[in-house]
């Protein structure tokens, strides 16, 4: 089975930088992207990072500039690197990984596109 393992979270002061972290293990194949989202209390999970196997990153326009995400493929590891924090940044952050959609050589049939989620790891920046 799939697993995500999240760290990094914390209480930060405002301006403050914070790296979290998503280790995937498993049986992990065909990855299409992994990414940060976060859900501050009665809002939506709102996509905060993304990168895609090919190595392209998209951000959400209130964190360009500050946050940077990247990847490790040999360690199947997700990072987001957070400076210049913001209180309005203070979320449960999670980290998401999608998979699936390719053909089997030898059977043709596709593999189900599939997400799969870490656990959630609260980031609380402090005025």
């Amino acid at each position: 089975q799939v697993k995500l393992v999240e760290s990094g979270g914390g209480l930060v002061q405002a301006g403050g930088s914070l790296r979290l972290s998503c280790a995937a293990s498993g049986s992990i194949e065909s990855i299409n992207s992994m990414g940060w989202y976060r859900q501050a209390p009665g809002k939506q999970r709102e996509l905060v990072a993304t990168v895609t196997s090919s190595g392209s990153t998209n951000y959400e326009d209130s964190v360009k500039g500050r946050f940077t995400i990247s990847r490790d493929s040999a360690l199947n590891t997700l990072y987001l690197h957070m400076n210049s924090l913001k209180p309005e940044d203070t979320a449960v952050y999670y980290c998401n990984l999608n998979v699936g959609g390719d053909y089997d050589p030898w059977t043709l049939i596709p593999s189900p596109v599939t997400d799969y989620w870490g656990q959630g790891t609260q980031v609380t920046v402090s005025s």
